[in-house]
C-alpha cells in the first residue's frame, strides 16, 4: 500500500525559511568575520554539516517512522534525554561557555543536550495525556504528573542554568495539557506557579534581574546590560521599510554582539526593513497555522498532542527571539529558528519538523 504524501504546504514554508535563514546567515556572518577574524568557512561548515545536512538526514529519517512508534519508546527516551542533558556537568564532556554548561564535547563539534530533551520531554508528555485521556482533569491524573514531569526536565535544565528553554517547554507543555481539556483551575495553578518560580528567580538569579530591569528601562545603562537592545533598535529602524539591502548592515560590524545568534533578527530587519520582517514572520506563521491544522486532524490524542507540542515550540522559540529583538519581550539566549547559527538547535528542529509531516500523512484530509 502507497503512503500517503507529507503536507506539502508545511514542507514549503520549512524549506523557504531554511533558505531566508541561509542567506541573512551568510550576511551576518561577514561582520563576525570582519569584527574578530573569525573563520567565514568554519562557521559556515558548521551550520551546512551538522545543521542542515544532518538536520535534513534527520528530518527525512523521522519522518518515514510512524509517528505512533514514538510513543512505544516515549518513557526510555525521555530518560536517556535527561541522562544526556546531565553529561554537561561531567569534566571533560560538559563545555563550559558564558557561565553556562549546555554543550558535550563531541569532537570536532559541539552538541547542545537540551535541545534533545526539548522533543523528548514533548514526546513523553503527549504519551502520558493521551493515556490518561478522560482523567486529565483529575488532581492524581492530570495536574500533578505534570508538575513532576516538569520539576525533572526543569531540574536538569536550570542546573545548567537554561532557564529559556525550561520556559518555552513549560509553555509547549501547558498548551498541550490545555488541548487535552485540562480544567481550568488547573491551568490557573499552574500559571500561578510559574508566576511565583519566576519571582523567585528573579531575585535569586542576578542574570535574569538584569534581564528583567533592561527590558524594564532599556535607556539605562547603555555602554552595560542595555547595550544589545539598543544597539537592535538602532539596527531595526535603520531598516525602515524596505531595508538597506542584501548584505549592507551596518550595526553588524562592531555594534550588534552576537551577529549570527541572539541578534540576527536585527540584522535581517536592517537589511530588509519591514517588509523583510513582516514577510519573516509572515512564513513563521504559515508554518505555524499548517501545523496546527496537522494536530487538529491528526487520527489520535497522541498524535495530536505532539504535533501541537512541536508547533507551540518552535514558534515560542522564534517569536521569543524576535520580540526580544523589538523590545516586546526581555532579552534572552534563545535562536531565532532555521535562521540563527546553531547546529544543534537546526538539526533537531528539523528532526522536529520530520515528526510532524510524518503525522501529516495520517491526518485527515481536506
Amino acid at each position: 500500500m502507497k503512503q500517503a504524501s507529507v503536507d506539502k504546504p508545511l514542507l514549503i514554508s520549512v524549506i523557504v525559511l531554511l533558505v531566508a535563514g541561509l542567506f541573512i546567515f551568510s550576511s551576518a556572518a561577514l561582520g563576525l568575520l570582519a569584527r574578530d577574524g573569525a573563520s567565514y568557512s568554519s562557521i559556515a561548515f558548521s551550520r551546512a554539516i551538522f545543521g542542515i545536512f544532518l538536520g535534513g538526514s534527520l528530518a527525512f529519517i523521522t519522518s518515514r517512522i510512524h509517528y505512533r512508534q514514538w510513543r512505544k519508546w516515549s518513557l526510555l527516551i525521555f530518560i536517556l534525554s535527561l541522562f544526556a542533558t546531565a553529561l554537561v556537568f561531567i569534566p571533560h564532556i560538559g563545555i563550559e561557555h558564558g557561565g553556562a554548561k549546555r554543550w558535550v564535547n563531541l569532537g570536532a563539534f559541539s552538541f547542545q543536550t537540551s535541545e534533545l530533551l526539548k522533543i523528548a520531554y514533548l514526546i513523553y508528555l503527549a504519551a502520558w495525556i493521551s493515556s490518561v485521556k478522560q482523567k486529565i482533569t483529575t488532581w492524581q491524573h492530570g495536574i500533578l504528573p505534570f508538575f513532576i514531569i516538569s520539576a525533572i526536565t526543569g531540574g536538569v535544565l536550570l542546573a545548567q542554568p537554561d532557564t529559556d528553554t525550561f520556559v518555552i517547554l513549560v509553555a509547549a507543555g501547558m498548551a498541550m495539557l490545555f488541548a487535552s481539556g485540562a480544567s481550568w483551575k488547573h491551568i490557573g495553578l499552574i500559571v500561578l506557579v510559574c508566576l511565583l518560580g519566576f519571582t523567585a528567580l528573579v531575585f535569586t538569579k542576578p542574570y535574569i534581574k538584569e534581564r528583567v530591569m533592561t527590558y524594564i528601562n532599556p535607556s539605562e545603562n547603555s555602554l552595560g546590560s542595555s547595550y544589545q537592545i539598543q544597539q537592535s533598535f538602532i539596527a531595526i529602524g535603520s531598516g525602515q521599510i524596505f531595508g538597506r539591502g542584501f548584505g549592507q548592515s551596518v550595526q553588524k560590524f562592531n555594534f550588534l554582539p552576537e551577529p549570527i545568534g541572539d541578534s540576527i533578527f536585527a540584522v535581517m530587519a536592517e537589511e530588509f526593513g519591514f517588509v523583510g520582517s513582516v514577510t519573516l514572520i509572515a512564513f513563521f506563521l504559515f508554518f505555524g497555522w499548517r501545523g496546527l491544522k496537522i494536530a487538529l486532524k491528526a487520527p489520535d490524542t497522541f498524535g495530536g498532542l505532539l504535533a501541537l507540542g512541536i508547533v507551540i515550540l518552535i514558534l515560542s522559540q522564534s517569536f521569543i527571539n524576535m520580540g526580544a529583538m523589538l523590545g516586546i519581550l526581555p532579552l534572552s539566549g534563545i535562536p531565532l529558528l532555521f535562521v540563527s547559527h546553531g547546529g544543534s538547535a537546526l538539526m533537531m528542529t528539523l528532526a522536529e519538523v520530520g515528526i510532524l509531516l510524518n503525522i501529516s500523512r495520517s491526518a485527515k484530509r481536506d
